[in-house]
């Protein structure tokens, strides 16, 4: 069972190549993963606490349509949209090799997507269309 106690190792496609939380002792890809952290440091407890407090702050940007009532564990990797910046240049926010906490938020009456990534230093809002395309940065923040 993984540090989290979550079945999030079970159902990851990069497995094979990463062995598990508890066989890289919580560093997944060669990073870290908010949940293996925080609990180890702090407890389980602390850890929802975590996720309920980063919900609140979510839900408090009253960005109309967002609402999140869970967060999730996702690999850095698959969430580190390449977002366009004025200057034509793209960004990327994430470490792929981090675990953070999130989740996907359909928008009512469209067909893009809300994708909100957090961890304990930031807070990151976007949108975007199917399978990631033309990427929206809505907040970036620091959360301390």
């Amino acid at each position: 069972m993984p540090i989290c106690g979550t079945d999030c190792c079970s159902r990851c496609p990069k497995r094979e190549s990463c062995g598990g939380c508890e066989k890289v002792n919580g560093h997944p890809f060669g990073g870290t993963c908010i949940a293996a952290e925080c609990i180890r440091k702090e407890g389980m407890e602390a850890f929802q606490v975590l996720k309920r407090t980063l919900m609140v702050e979510i839900n408090a940007l009253n960005i109309p349509g967002l609402q999140v009532n869970d967060l999730y564990l996702l690999s850095g990797e698959y969430v580190n949209l390449k977002y366009p910046l004025p200057n034509g240049k793209t960004v990327q926010l994430l470490d792929d090799r981090k675990v953070y906490l999130g989740n996907q938020v359909e928008i009512a009456g469209s067909d893009r997507c809300y994708g909100v990534v957090a961890d304990e230093a930031y807070l990151l809002v976007s949108t975007y269309g199917c399978g990631g395309s033309q990427p929206e940065i809505l907040l970036y923040k620091s959360r301390k």
